[in-house]
């Protein structure tokens, strides 16, 4: 199984940031934190890389649900979603849901997964769908 979901894009690094947040809140996801790589190597290591931000999403119902059927599945929340450039492109990434699933080994999780699998394709569809850059 791969445990990614993945789109490229031609839009800049920045409005797909924007433009990922807006997404995730259309289906119900809020970003709880963000972690810039980019600057944390930059300024922990010294290290230069590309732009790489990675987003900590969550959908509350569907995150209490997944908590119900398993409290220890807080391990693999949120959902983490990587903005990165690569190549002249925008990679979006999205953990696949369906990942906690076969990591927890709890068929009760599955109905969770699916619907958040759902939502998370929802999102990175509507951004292939507009991947013209903004005039």
């Amino acid at each position: 199984m791969d445990y990614g979901i993945t789109i490229r894009t031609p839009i800049p690094f920045t409005e797909a940031v924007a433009r990922v947040r807006d997404a995730l809140k259309a289906q119900g996801f809020g970003v709880l934190t963000e972690i810039d790589v980019r600057a944390t190597l930059r300024d922990k290591l010294g290290q230069d890389m590309e732009d790489y931000l990675i987003l900590g999403a969550c959908n509350p119902p569907l995150a209490h649900r997944a908590l119900d059927a398993d409290r220890r599945i807080g391990l693999l929340l949120p959902c983490n979603v990587v903005v990165r450039t690569a190549g002249g492109q925008t990679i979006i990434e999205a953990l696949n849901p369906q990942t906690m699933v076969q990591v927890a080994g709890q068929p009760s999780l599955k109905s969770v997964a699916d619907e958040a699998t759902s939502k998370i394709r929802a999102a990175l569809d509507s951004l292939q769908d507009s991947d013209r850059p903004a005039r």
